[in-house]
């Protein structure tokens, strides 16, 4: 068993953490914050350099390569920036469900310019009065066909990432509604921005602050048959197929600003002097430290593991939950002890750990609260009991 990343793999982690430590600048990152900015620059040079599109295939943009690179790039992106590392590996976001089960011509339309840096995407599945139920009852969002073979969409979706900014996205609808159950009567759409009918809303909200939350309004948003993705009633399957890659993405998030904070905090323990020692010599700071760092490393080898399984056709629900609800559990607690060690100082948004504490309990949020996940785990490991 070979716990080493390859030569090639370190290559890449060393490239990407230079570029991060070259222009993920506390003073870039902070104006960012403070003016609830999408890093578009920063975006741009990203794609130029392939990192956003790592794992794309060339012929659309990208380097070819698989999910455990992605990881790589998330986990470094993270670790310097926090959360605009997030807005930067998301801003694809949905794009794998068109790469997945698109067409050839989809691909080429919609890839090719967000492996470039010249489009921002959105997926969109859930409903304000639903949150993570996908599957008891008909969505609100409905997508009915017409004489002409077009659909006209209506509906809202909340809690979306990137529609404020993005170019086109991928919608999650009822397009059977007298399906047993519902869910298998559900189909992806893909609209496009600026269609009439669209509408966005954005949220104000505690972290990640550098990436749009919107809640996303089409009122008979008509689209033709070509913007249908994959196959009529398959949607709700591309989309679990599709959150068990992302929630991988995301426990790579968790690790990275996790690693951030820690780093931060370490540093600090090690300069910081009280009562005329270094506030490391502490042990209450020591064990702290010690503690934080199995916590990470747990987190990391969870992550690795099951981008490596999912990169060998291997990965089920179980290890995809695992390394996302734990990744993201971490990093809030890792954060919080940061705060701690540096004190008053933690509190101060000068000084990042807070805003890594901010934009990491986001992650415990989206794509599964950590109680969907471990009833997913759970399912797994009792399956049916009545």
């Amino acid at each position: 068993m070979d716990f080493g990343l390859s030569k090639e793999q370190l290559d890449i982690q060393k490239a990407v953490r230079e570029f991060a430590n070259a222009e993920f600048t506390k003073d870039y990152i902070l104006e960012l914050e403070l003016g609830h900015k999408f890093p578009f620059e920063l975006w741009k040079k990203a794609c130029d350099l392939g990192f956003i599109a790592i794992d794309y295939p060339e012929e659309y943009g990208g380097q070819g390569y698989n999910l455990l690179e992605r990881v790589l790039v998330t986990e470094e992106f993270c670790r310097q920036g926090g959360g605009v590392g997030n807005s930067l590996m998301l801003s694809n976001f949905g794009c794998k469900l068109i790469l997945k089960h698109g067409s050839e011509e989809q691909k080429r339309k919609y890839l090719i310019p967000a492996c470039q840096g010249e489009a921002i995407s959105w997926a969109a599945f859930t409903e304000p009065d639903r949150g993570s139920d996908l599957v008891t009852f008909p969505l609100s969002t409905t997508s009915v066909r017409t004489n002409n073979g077009s659909y006209l969409i209506n509906g809202t979706k909340t809690f979306i990432t990137n529609a404020t900014i993005a170019s086109f996205g991928t919608v999650l609808c009822q397009t059977d509604f007298q399906a047993k159950p519902p869910y298998r009567g559900q189909s992806i759409m893909i609209v496009e921005r600026d269609l009439d009918g669209v509408e966005v809303t954005e949220w104000a909200k505690m972290g990640m602050n550098y990436s749009p939350t919107t809640d996303l309004s089409l009122k008979n948003v008509r689209v033709s048959q070509e913007n249908l993705l994959g196959e009529e009633n398959r949607g709700f399957y591309y989309a679990m197929e599709f959150l068990n890659e992302v929630r991988i993405e995301i426990g790579a998030m968790g690790v990275g600003i996790a690693q951030g904070a820690f780093d931060r905090a370490l540093n600090y323990s090690r300069a910081r002097t009280a009562f005329g020692r270094k506030i490391g010599e502490f042990q209450a700071i020591s064990h702290k430290l010690a503690e934080m760092a199995t916590k990470i490393e747990t987190a990391r080898l969870l992550a690795y593991k099951a981008a490596f399984e999912f990169d060998n056709g291997t990965a089920g629900s179980k290890v995809c939950s695992m390394a996302k609800w734990y990744s993201a559990r971490v990093a809030v607690e890792v954060a919080d002890e940061a705060i701690e060690i540096l004190g008053g100082h933690g509190y101060m948004l000068e000084n990042e750990v807070e805003r890594f504490y901010r934009d990491a309990k986001s992650l415990e949020l989206v794509e599964g609260t950590r109680e969907i996940h471990k009833n997913i785990i759970a399912r797994n490991l009792l399956g049916r009991l009545s």
